[in-house]
């Protein structure tokens, strides 16, 4: 206690001292502290369900197909996994995506999912009101979200019972699920029961998520094997396509937490990347309070002789120093941890959508005793060094005076500085790789325009609209009505809009083809009206579809350059026939035109092998589309909401607009997470980078100071201005140069773990290194030469004469 009382009198005759280091500290650790709490709560803590570390995500994976790298299963995976597996205690399927939910007032297209009703007892979940569905209830139950609860109906106890229209009919709300329970993701609203019998299987109809719980004691790898050995059994059970034969021969089963899968693997890396970006910056922070703390010890050396001369043992002498370290650093983890609670909301509501159980972000005690650990852990590391090098002063300083070179002080010093340097690249390196993927993936050709584009939906619930036909000739006059609004150049319309909605797959077979080679599996789309002008997708050969093919029943199909190239590689596409595998038979298409590829769901990704159907099929009854993008091209794009809604109304007032955006909004979207993550990247290489000149400022300052006597001496003997400066400046460069050699190693071996977030460009870019590391030695200099240039204003006279 008399060690903190002298500590603290010392810290208050420097409160300029105080204030740098505490304030210097609190910024740093918050920021640990908050990204601690992101990563703790996002990545770290268990799914809220039961026993959840026994709980997997299964996929598949076909090496030597033309599946995806990874894949979904299909029925007959769920249906002869759940009879067969000694492995797995319980297991469900389901499919996400959005669809229509109609209320008395209300109607618009929500996220929502269709499990098998052993999700329930697989995540060992209950409802906070109502019942489960039961499999007597067939499809025409759904259970809701609390979310959906609150906000649809105002927590209204009477909902359950009461039916609406969902996804493809009326259906009844059984039950309303508690708040925590949010699967498949955050944005989920409602679950429709889904019941499957063996005649629902249609083998190779691959696609839907697969979670299981595995049983005490099992391995993933071990269920993986098991559930690899059963697949085999799959075409001998449930029949199928002499091709499905030989996917099965080449699938494996894949078997991972469900928390990875959740996650995300682009989530994970970006949280661990900004974590990792923090924690360097609380190092240079506490390289910056140290080298402060050794600067004041260097400046004390004579009191600590004194101390030491009348009998004050070593350790005495290291316990007053460590006190100090001490009670900087807990003030400043107080700080911290006030910082943290105000930017975790902040950095919650700037935060990409998309990121798992971010909702459940705050401050809880976990991470307040996290960060008193690095509240300890810091002020050792700040004060440690400094009280050892304090605690042994030279008892000849007592003869000098306090007289003498910074020679043995500042070995340890620049050590210190070119850690900081050798940081700072670090991050720079990494958010200028960041920078230059996000602006590579911004200049992409994604096959169509983003500018003027507007965008929206609406679900009309009309008795006349009761097959496709009916439903396209609604949508043509619409489009019509579209058309006349003041700016408005075309208009089209389309069933899944890139960068909104993803496409299903299926199988096509080409005349070339037999039936048992299983075809081609490629994704479909439907779309009419000026679609294709309207998003400037080029028409490479052919036409696109008419007015008459909207609303009559026809067998015209448009496809992309991709799917042209497979089919019919060096020939022309158009007027050849196209047959879509179907349970009962394929159905024939004849291709009409042939546009080039898009981007459906990423600009990162490869163009869609897509085959456009138009609003109608080849059939009255078949794919009525009740909720479809319009897009409309116009100047006005920005502004068009008003005036759409207002047709909306006109002609569908049980069904206003909803989905309104702009293209230019989604694309923004789409990058949103790769943006916010070199952002914030950038904002904490920034400061690292700042703390590190400060760092190096701080450091050739005290050594001119030190030097004064020295430098005088120079130039009463003859040494020029340039001199002098060039001496103080090379000294620093020396030390930059140090760090800009280990830092550039470090990198190297670093950024590597960038890999999942970076677009066209290597983790180890050349030109990044190098432009990076040439700016890091340029502001070195430039830290270098302010000390410098007051060095070389240094009186020789007076400074002798102060001596």
């Amino acid at each position: 206690m008399r060690d903190i009382r002298h500590a603290w009198r010392a810290l208050l005759r420097a409160p300029g001292f105080l204030i740098a280091t505490m304030t210097t500290l609190a910024l740093a650790l918050g920021a640990v502290t908050g990204m601690f709490n992101v990563v703790k709560t996002v990545i770290l803590e268990p799914l809220p369900f039961p026993a959840a570390n026994r709980l997997v995500a299964i996929l598949g994976t076909a090496p030597g197909s033309d599946l995806p790298e990874e894949f979904g299963p299909g029925l007959e995976f769920y249906l002869h996994y759940g009879e067969q597996s000694q492995l797995l205690e319980d297991v469900f399927v389901f499919a996400a995506g959005t669809s229509t939910l109609r209320t008395d007032d209300r109607v618009e297209r929500i996220p929502m999912a269709w499990p098998t009703n052993e999700i329930y007892t697989t995540l060992g979940i209950q409802p906070q009101l109502g019942r489960l569905p039961v499999a007597e209830d067939g499809d025409d139950v759904v259970v809701i979200s609390d979310r959906l609860w609150s906000s649809w109906f105002g927590r209204d106890p009477s909902v359950i019972g009461r039916s609406y229209f969902v996804s493809d009919g009326m259906k009844r709300i059984i039950g309303v699920m508690p708040p925590e329970f949010t699967f498949p993701s955050d944005e989920t609203l409602l679950w429709v029961a889904s019941v499957f019998e063996l005649e629902d299987v249609q083998p190779g109809q691959f696609g839907l998520g697969m979670i299981g719980r595995m049983k005490p004691g099992v391995t993933h790898a071990g269920l993986a094997d098991e559930l690899t050995k059963l697949s085999r059994e799959l075409p001998e059970r449930f029949g199928g396509s002499p091709n499905y034969a030989r996917v099965m021969e080449q699938h494996r089963a894949i078997v991972e937490p469900l928390l990875d899968r959740v996650v995300g693997t682009t989530t994970r890396t970006s949280l661990w990347v900004l974590l990792a970006g923090v924690g360097i910056v609380l190092v240079i922070a506490c390289v910056n309070v140290a080298n402060l703390f050794m600067v004041r010890a260097e400046t004390r050396r004579r009191d600590m002789a004194v101390r030491r001369a009348i009998g004050a043992g070593r350790g005495a002498l290291v316990r007053l120093q460590l006190a100090e370290a001490f009670l900087v650093a807990l003030p400043a983890g107080v700080l911290a941890v006030l910082l943290s609670a105000v930017t975790l909301p902040l950095f919650v509501r700037a935060a990409p959508d998309g990121i798992p159980r971010l909702s459940s972000v705050g401050l809880d005690g976990t991470t307040i005793a996290a960060a008193f650990v690095l509240v300890l852990v810091a002020g050792l590391a700040c004060g440690l060094v400094p009280a050892l090098r304090a605690s042994a002063p030279d008892l000849v300083r007592l003869r000098e005076g306090g007289r003498g070179s910074t020679g043995r002080s500042r070995l340890g010093r620049d050590v210190l500085v070119v850690g900081q340097t050798s940081l700072a690249l670090v991050l720079l390196i990494g958010a200028a790789l960041l920078l230059q993927s996000f602006d590579r993936l911004r200049s992409v050709d994604p096959g169509y325009e983003i500018e003027d584009i507007y965008t929206f939906q609406f679900a009309p619930d009309q008795e006349h609209l009761v097959d496709g036909p009916s439903f396209g000739a609604m949508h043509l006059d619409f489009m019509q009505r579209l058309r006349g609004l003041p700016g408005v150049t075309g208009v089209g319309i389309v069933n899944n809009l890139p960068l909104d909605e993803g496409t299903g797959g299926t199988r096509f077979l080409s005349d070339d083809m037999t039936d048992e080679s299983g075809g081609a599996l490629l994704d479909v789309n439907f779309a009419g009206g000026d679609y294709f002008e309207v998003m400037g997708i080029e028409m490479l050969s052919g036409r696109a579809f008419t007015s008459d093919e909207a609303v009559r029943p026809n067998n015209s199909v448009i496809i992309s350059r991709s799917a042209a190239e497979r089919f019919w590689p060096g020939r022309n596409a158009v007027g050849q026939r196209l047959r879509w595998v179907q349970p009962d038979g394929p159905v024939a298409f004849q291709v009409v035109g042939v546009v080039e590829d898009v981007k459906q769901n990423d600009w990162r990704e490869e163009g869609s092998a897509l085959v456009y159907a138009p609003l109608t099929g080849p059939a009255p009854d078949t794919w009525a589309m009740g909720s479809p993008a319009y897009v409309v091209k116009s100047p006005r794009a920005d502004r068009l909401t008003p005036e759409v809604r207002a047709l909306v109304r006109e002609v569908a007032p049980e069904a206003p607009a909803y989905r309104e955006y702009t293209m230019e909004f989604l694309a923004e979207r789409s990058m949103i997470q790769l943006s916010f993550t070199m952002l914030t990247l950038a904002v904490v290489a920034g400061l690292a980078l700042l703390l590190g000149v400060i760092g190096l400022y701080g450091v050739l300052s005290y050594v001119v100071a030190q030097r004064t006597r020295e430098i005088g001496v120079r130039m009463a003997f003859g040494a020029t201005t340039g001199a002098v400066r060039r001496l103080v400046v090379s000294q620093g460069a020396r030390v930059v140069l140090i760090g800009v050699v280990l830092g550039t190693a470090a990198a190297l071996a670093s950024t590597r773990l960038l890999d999942a977030l970076l677009f066209g460009i290597s983790a180890v870019d050349p030109i990044v290194f190098v432009l990076m590391s040439l700016m890091m030695l340029a502001i070195g200099m430039l830290a270098s030469y302010m000390p410098a240039r007051r060095a070389s204003a240094v009186n020789p006279v007076e400074s002798l004469r102060s001596d």
